[in-house]
């Protein structure tokens, strides 16, 4: 019997050493499919010492350019982690050398740069992804099981998802989610595109009607949000509400309402184990005669894996790129989600600068 052809793993760049980019950098060296095979940086000192305090494989390739990195013909994907501001310049050449992208959110600063960056993606054939990691966890498929259940669930009413955690004096001051010229989206570009994203799995990928921003959002200085929410309402009456905060406790929370069935869990981004996650569920609820207790109690349900959430991310996106490369189009559900994702913090934000009117979602 002939032996069986293994699929040699795909090959990772990193352009960049933002801290995401470690988290990210262990998930490609744990996932099976994956390799780093290389990392930039504008100094060849910073890629070296960024290599050497990852564990990066002592074959991985140290460049000194993003441009040199690009150039790498062994290079199959580009992790690409860099400031939102600079996304659509690297983006765009990272797709026309014919290298798939894996990139951090929020994915632009506004979905007209994302149509730029999907473009170039879609006429050089290559995969995209964005980082969102929370939507590869075993856990979220388990989720969609209950919330696709009519007699459990019912149809979905109602959904709240909130994002928050206190950065200190020196991260409101110098991070550069609080720059305008780095990451000028702020909290809801970086806290509000998990909310957001929540909402959208919840409804199908269903963009709503209308959207209007929250009063009372609050802005650094230079006009950043540090703090918002809004709510998101669809023809048939179903609503959602997020709110998102660099200057609240941590938290992370779904609670989806149902006509049958409630769904909570508080750790929807980083559960508080990278190999167990769980969530609530009640169905059908009720309280006892005396009302003094619920009928039945929600159940919790523990999902456990042997692989955490970014590496099924990098797993899934590295089959994805060797269907590719094996003849296969590009999958091309990601670019939609991430897109539509995108036109919701702009019509937030919008909504913030027109003086929170409800703004019509025009896709």
């Amino acid at each position: 019997m002939a032996a069986e052809t293994q699929t040699p793993p795909i090959c990772f760049g990193i352009i960049g050493c933002a801290d995401i980019a470690r988290k990210v950098s262990r998930a490609i060296s744990l996932a099976p499919n994956a390799v780093i095979s290389a990392v930039a940086s504008r100094s060849i000192e910073k890629a070296s010492l960024f290599a050497k305090a990852n564990k990066f494989p002592p074959e991985a390739k140290i460049y000194g350019s993003y441009e040199a990195l690009l150039d790498d013909p062994d290079i199959d994907a580009v992790y690409l982690p860099l400031p939102t501001s600079l996304h659509v310049k690297w983006a765009v050449v990272v797709a026309q050398k014919k290298k798939h992208l894996l990139m951090e959110k929020p994915v632009a600063l506004n979905v007209s740069e994302f149509d730029v960056i999907a473009k170039a993606c879609e006429e050089n054939g290559v995969q995209f992804m964005d980082g969102t990691m929370w939507v590869h966890n075993l856990r979220t498929a388990k989720m969609r099981e209950f919330l696709s259940d009519s007699e459990r669930f019912g149809q979905l009413r109602a959904m709240h998802s909130c994002f928050s955690f206190a950065g200190d004096a020196d991260f409101l001051k110098n991070d550069i989610r609080v720059k305008p010229d780095l990451d000028g989206l702020g909290a809801l570009g970086d806290a509000g595109w998990y909310c957001v994203r929540s909402i959208l799995w919840a409804n199908d990928y269903e963009l709503p009607k209308t959207v209007v921003a929250l009063h009372g959002p609050v802005l650094n200085e230079a006009g950043v949000v540090l703090s918002c929410g809004a709510s998101l309402h669809w023809d048939d009456g179903r609503l959602a509400t997020f709110f998102c905060s660099f200057l609240s406790n941590l938290t992370m929370d779904i609670t989806a309402i149902g006509t049958k069935g409630t769904l909570n869990l508080h750790d929807f981004i980083i559960p508080f184990q990278d190999k167990e996650a769980s969530f609530i569920v009640n169905s059908k609820c009720f309280f006892n005669e005396l009302v003094t207790s619920w009928v039945p109690i929600p159940s919790e349900h523990t999902v456990t894996t042997d692989i955490p959430q970014e590496v099924c991310m990098v797993r899934e996106f590295s089959r994805l790129v060797g269907d590719v490369k094996n003849g296969s189009k590009p999958e091309s559900k990601w670019p939609i989600i991430s897109r539509k994702t995108q036109l919701i913090l702009d019509t937030v934000k919008m909504s913030i600068e027109k003086g929170f009117v409800p703004i019509e979602i025009k896709s």
